[in-house]
């Protein structure tokens, strides 16, 4: 198989989350390309951003200006006292220009967070590399490994009753509808998956975390989970939720950081559970493990120099794509296009593998760029051999999500009596096959 690394254009933002001159001076541009998304006209939000802004300015200046009257009418009234005479007058007039620019200052802050809450509602702007479509059906297959014919298909969701490896009567007796209980060889087996995906990921560089799960509101803004994502998360308190992917807690180690060049490009892995609230309704599109509320996840991150994030995305694609083909499993790599790209992301390559039980395509990873969007919001710069903070390039994918991943390997080595274990698990599962008994 060969691997082309295609060359895109990038859109660099500074502050913000979007540089408001890049903004003003392609204005037109890149309303477009927000409203590839077809979400909504983003053309008010814009509007509005860039308004607040030349007010920003403004006030900005006149605030310096007052300032600079103020200590004016200071070093005037300081030398009136010193020569014995009445100053009551310009002092009156001082306290009235203070009282002014305490208004302006309470009136810049209010425009401040107006502009940055009206950003942080504004998605990342899609790469000029995105193919434009409203929805999933316009992703583009950009490569598909042979499905071959098998004659056993049985999904996924009644093997697991039938072999006792999963129950999600007991996950319902103890929490609620998709928090399933791993039992027996299926507990196993799900351990021996995490195992195998760190061990691989670990062996192509990154390098393994163990992080939190359940973070503080700070650090979801940081990587761009809110406010666009909050409905869909879980809330421990007033300012904590649990993490939807080890992502949040992995790129947030560099929040407010200045890394040196030399350290780059840095690596991250990291395995977790993860809480999602949108599983979504029943039908044969949530049955089994096709959609929860908890699941495991390892996960990988970098962090890169701006003009080295393309090919770092076509690297970890490779890096994900080879743990699929270990196990044996059918698999495709699609292009999102613009109405399918996540609130963060300026380019997204999903990989899917091949349900035989359920003649049907099932995410397991997605490998994102989201170009300096998340660094923006975590003010994460590097230091150049000048002296210069350049905002740097984060980007993450799943390595694997484990749920559709544990479906596929369940039904493709299903053979009517046995379910056998992929090879390159053996070492870990300690065992070949699971059966009935």
């Amino acid at each position: 198989k060969m691997f082309f690394f295609p060359k895109f254009s990038i859109i660099l933002y500074h502050n913000n989350m979007i540089d408001l001159e890049i903004l003003k001076a392609n204005k037109s541009e890149i309303i477009e390309r927000l409203n590839n998304r077809f979400i909504i006209d983003y053309k008010e939000l814009v509007n509005k951003v860039l308004n607040l802004e030349k007010e920003r300015k403004e006030l900005a200046k006149e605030i310096c200006d007052v300032s600079r009257g103020i200590n004016l009418l200071n070093e005037d009234i300081f030398g009136l006292k010193k020569d014995n005479k009445d100053a009551s007058e310009l002092i009156n007039y001082l306290k009235e220009r203070k009282k002014y620019l305490n208004e302006c200052d309470i009136k810049l802050k209010s425009i401040e967070l107006d502009i940055k809450n009206t950003l942080s509602n504004i998605p990342n702007i899609p790469n000029k590399g995105v193919p434009i479509g409203s929805n999933s059906k316009d992703n583009v297959v950009v490569y598909q490994t042979e499905i071959n014919e098998k004659l056993i298909k049985k999904p996924h969701y009644e093997l697991i009753k039938e072999f006792d490896i999963i129950d999600f009567d007991l996950g319902v007796k103890l929490t609620g509808a998709g928090f399933p209980v791993y039992k027996g060889k299926g507990a196993k087996l799900q351990r021996a998956l995490v195992n195998f995906f760190l061990d691989e990921v670990t062996d192509s560089g990154f390098v393994e975390h163990e992080i939190p799960i359940v973070l503080n509101e700070d650090s979801f803004f940081a990587t761009g989970q809110l406010p666009d994502k909050e409905n869909q998360m879980y809330k421990v308190d007033d300012n904590f939720f649990l993490i939807p992917t080890a992502e949040v807690p992995l790129t947030n180690l560099y929040r407010n950081v200045i890394v040196e060049e030399k350290s780059l490009p840095i690596k991250l892995t990291g395995y977790s559970p993860c809480f999602r609230r949108e599983a979504g309704s029943w039908g044969k599109d949530v049955r089994g493990l096709n959609r929860l509320h908890q699941f495991d996840k390892v996960e990988i991150v970098q962090i890169v120099k701006p003009e080295e994030s393309y090919y770092t995305l076509e690297t970890m694609r490779i890096v994900v794509e080879r743990i699929v083909k270990k196990l044996e499993l059918p698999y495709r790599v699609l292009k999102l296009c613009t109405g399918d790209l996540g609130f963060n992301s300026a380019f997204t390559y999903d990989i899917e593998v091949y349900s035989v039980g359920q003649d049907k395509w099932l995410e397991v990873s997605s490998i994102s760029n989201f170009e300096t969007y998340q660094s923006n919001r975590l003010n994460l710069k590097y230091r150049n051999a000048s002296g210069e903070k350049i905002l740097l390039h984060t980007l993450n994918g799943s390595a694997l999500a484990l749920p559709r991943i544990l479906a596929a390997i369940l039904e493709w080595n299903y053979d009517g009596e046995k379910i056998f274990i992929p090879q390159v698990l053996h070492k870990y599962t300690n065992f070949d096959f699971i059966d009935v008994k």
